[in-house]
Order: C-alpha cells, then sequence, then structure tokens
C-alpha cells in the first residue's frame, strides 16, 4: 500500500506541475492534460483508500495520516465535481498545490496500522468523520477562491496588469466562487457537529463535552456562521467576504491539526 500512496503522490504532484505550466503558457492542451492527470490521481487515491480500508478493517480516518489523506482526496472530488458544473479559469493552479501540500504531510505521517480504540467502534465514525472532512475541503475551496480574489483586486486597485490579471476570472465571478462554496461547506459543517454530538452521546454519555476539538469545531462554526450572516444581511461580499473565508479556513486547519498536537482532550488519538 505504500508504494501505491507514493505513486499517488507522484501523479498528484505532476498534475500541480501541469497546471502551473499551463499558467505560464494558457495552451489548452495542457489544461487538458492537467484535467486529466488530475483525474488519475484522484482514482489512484480511491483505489487506495479501498485498500486501507481493507487492511485496517475500519474507515481508514482516524489517524493523521488517514485523515489528511482523506482531506486532499475530499477536496480533489469537490474541485473536479465543481468543475464539472462551473467554469472558474485557472481555479486548479490554486487548488491542486492545497492538495499537494496535504498529500506531503499524510505521506510523511506514520502509515502504521493501529487498533481502533472502543470509543471509535461505531457506525458514526464513517458518517461524522466523513462529512466533516468534506465540509473542511469546500472550505479549502473557498479559501482558494479568496486567495485568487485578492491576487486579482490588487492588480486592479494598482492598476498593474501583469501576470493574474489577465489568467484570473472577474471579481464577480471569485466572490460567487467564494459564495457558493460557503453554501455547501458550511452546511456540511453544521451536519459533522450535530452527528458528533450524537456520536458523544453514544459513547460518552453527553452531547457536548466542551473537549479543544469540539470547542474549537464551535469556534470555527461561529466564523463561519458569521461570514454568511454578514454576507447576506450587512453587504460583506467582494473583499470582506474573501478575508473572512482565509481566516475561517485557518481556524477549520487548527482544527483537524493544530488541536490534535497541542491541546490534550478526548481526541487526542487522532495526532
Amino acid at each position: 500500500m505504500t508504494l501505491l500512496f507514493q505513486l499517488t503522490f507522484l501523479i498528484y504532484c505532476f498534475a500541480t506541475l501541469t497546471y502551473l505550466l499551463y499558467f505560464y503558457n494558457q495552451k489548452k492542451q495542457m489544461r487538458q492534460l492537467a484535467r486529466y492527470v488530475l483525474g488519475a490521481a484522484a482514482l489512484s487515491h480511491l483505489v487506495y483508500t479501498v485498500a486501507r480500508y481493507f487492511a485496517v478493517g475500519h474507515t481508514p480516518i482516524t489517524s493523521n495520516h488517514e485523515a489528511v489523506s482523506f482531506f486532499a482526496l475530499s477536496v480533489t472530488l469537490g474541485f473536479l465535481s465543481f468543475r464539472w458544473r462551473y467554469k472558474v479559469k485557472n481555479f486548479g493552479v490554486f487548488v491542486a498545490p492545497i492538495i499537494n501540500i496535504l498529500m506531503a504531510v499524510a505521506i510523511i505521517s506514520s502509515q502504521d496500522v493501529r487498533d481502533l480504540p472502543p470509543a471509535l467502534q461505531s457506525l458514526w465514525l464513517p458518517v461524522h468523520a466523513s462529512i466533516a472532512v468534506m465540509a473542511n475541503a469546500f472550505l479549502a475551496l473557498a479559501f482558494s477562491g479568496g486567495v485568487m480574489y485578492l491576487l486579482q483586486e490588487r492588480e486592479i486597485k494598482n492598476k498593474r496588469f501583469g501576470l493574474f490579471y489577465s489568467r484570473l476570472p472577474s471579481l464577480e465571478a471569485l466572490d460567487s466562487l467564494n459564495q457558493h462554496c460557503l453554501s455547501v461547506g458550511f452546511p456540511l459543517m453544521t451536519l459533522g457537529i450535530i452527528t458528533g454530538s450524537v456520536w458523544a452521546k453514544q459513547a460518552w454519555g453527553s452531547y457536548w463535552q466542551w473537549d479543544p476539538k469540539e470547542t474549537w469545531s464551535l469556534i470555527t462554526w461561529f466564523i463561519y456562521a458569521a461570514i454568511l450572516h454578514l454576507r447576506f444581511t450587512a453587504g460583506w461580499r467582494r473583499r470582506r467576504a474573501a478575508i473572512m473565508a482565509i481566516i475561517g479556513f485557518s481556524s477549520a486547519l487548527f482544527t483537524l491539526w493544530g488541536v490534535n498536537f497541542l491541546l490534550e482532550g478526548l481526541h487526542s488519538y487522532a495526532g
């Protein structure tokens, strides 16, 4: 399995390189090749995930390696499904490096198969964990859109139309991208918290324990709730929405990783 994961990582690297080359030369053949390679990486990643499932005997999402790997796969599938429905120019150029970074983290993490803690031996594991990670995937796409927006806005504001201006979508398109990703990611995050609470009641006898992971999940939820509230009631769009999408995703990443390594709690097994 290790060789399969390493091969998948190399395919992702090639996809990222191809996207970057396309960003430079803007040749349609290069763009098409990048999509095919990313699709091949996703397929290889799916095969690895299924193989890992049979090897460990449960949903492979409990260790740091498995969680980050599934995160990378979710971002890939989220991007491909989004790209199938909408056309956002050079979106893959900004998403592919994020996937590559996640894969790099996963590949240096321990891939040892460990026994599943009693609290995780539940049918809620694949439900809660997969929903939570898919939510983070769409928030990662919103983050990418926010970065693209700020780069495009900077060139327009400075009236220096350089590398990004002709290669990035309009500010209106990027703002719509941000809204779409949040409109998918936030409900998934909400559902993830709800399923996690039900699972906590089953495992520990209480819906909410104020565990660090739970607390930071709630903090992140409030950040995104505020983003959507201000977007639709106070007109917080464009630049403000892009900045908040970046801040929100930083909080989501801390919830996913930082809590596991820096704060002791009921979820410390994930570290």
